[in-house]
């Protein structure tokens, strides 16, 4: 009876492991998001990065051409000064011919004289009309120069709306990925749970009415003295018997976890805080617990889990689950610890 009332009162206590997986899942749904939203903020860091420096390339440019295209301006109205100029002076000239053919017709002066100063007047008439025409001509190069500037500008602003339109569809494609991992995550957290929550259940059924086995958060925890001799680090036959029904049933849940979730079951060797004579085989607690993971992660592999789905750590005496030097917290503290987590 008394030995029913105390197992009565160990089942009472399963409440706790559901609320650490809980938290467990939340914890690490977190991490995840954190993770998702860095990754998001670096990627469109580089792409916000990369669409400056192009807004800043074009607008160098943009600058460049609007200078070029104010010195053509001024080379423009500098010729179409002097072409006004040559228009005056050959209105001038003309009129001047005029007048002097005027006179020629009247007879006035030597008729000689006139002709001569005639024809002079007609050679500079002549040269103010070629340089007319090499002003026009001038003129309408700048036309053209203005109009392929006109253009390159143009080109511009259309590479700038593309830029644009690409990074909206950057920042598109972003949210899309942060919604997909979302998902991905969620689904993934939601799977191994499951999974996880079968392990414990089916090893507590195996492990029930073991008194040296217990459960602390989301983890078995195994007494060495039930796997162990004092000091050592092979699993005696009692450990061997415990560590079989450990195998069978990873073995069983494995065929039904699918090959996407990357479990690991992390063998964790954990001892007091007595320290080790220099006369034994390992020279300290490390060691110690080490060896003793190890030999636990080795036997499972004997017994057919792949050795891929294992882990084995070692951390002497400094992670207590008891505080103190008595008897009682150096028992709890000489453990093998199981977590079925993914890598």
């Amino acid at each position: 009876m008394a030995l029913a009332k105390n197992r009565r009162r160990e089942r009472g206590v399963d409440y706790w492991p559901g609320f650490v997986d809980a938290l467990s899942t939340l914890l690490l749904a977190i991490m995840f998001l954190l993770t998702v939203f860095v990754v998001g903020q670096f990627i469109l860091n580089q792409e916000i990065s990369g669409r400056d420096e192009v807004m800043t390339r074009l607008n160098n440019q943009i600058n460049e051409l609007t200078q070029l295209l104010a010195l053509e301006k001024g080379g423009k109205q500098d010729l179409e000064d002097t072409l006004a100029n040559l228009q005056a002076s050959l209105a001038t000239s003309e009129s001047e011919r005029t007048r002097l053919q005027s006179i020629l017709d009247a007879g006035a002066g030597s008729a000689d004289a006139n002709r001569q100063q005639v024809g002079t007047l007609s050679e500079q008439l002549d040269e103010e009309k070629q340089v007319n025409a090499r002003a026009l001509s001038q003129i309408e190069l700048l036309n053209q120069q203005i109009a392929a500037l006109r253009s390159q500008i143009a080109s511009v602003e259309a590479a700038l709306q593309i830029s644009e339109a690409k990074d909206e569809t950057s920042q598109a494609k972003i949210a899309d990925l942060g919604r997909r991992l979302n998902v991905a995550l969620a689904q993934r957290v939601q799977e191994l749970n499951r999974y996880r929550s079968d392990f414990f259940g089916r090893l507590r059924e195996i492990l029930s009415d073991r008194e040296n086995i217990r459960i602390v958060g989301d983890r078995f925890v195994f007494q060495s003295e039930v796997l162990f001799p004092s000091g050592g680090s092979e699993l005696n036959p009692e450990g061997q018997a415990e560590m079989s029904k450990l195998a069978t049933a990873l073995l069983d849940l494995a065929k039904e976890i699918p090959p996407e979730i990357n479990w690991v079951l992390r063998v964790d060797g954990h001892t007091d805080n007595v320290p080790l004579s220099g006369s034994g085989r390992y020279a300290d607690n490390w060691e110690l617990s080490s060896a003793r993971a190890t030999s636990v992660v080795k036997f499972l592999i004997s017994r057919g889990v792949p050795a891929n789905r294992l882990a084995a750590a070692g951390f002497g005496e400094f992670q207590p689950l008891a505080e103190g030097d008595d008897v009682a917290a150096r028992a709890q503290n000489r453990r093998i610890e199981l977590k079925l987590t993914e890598r």
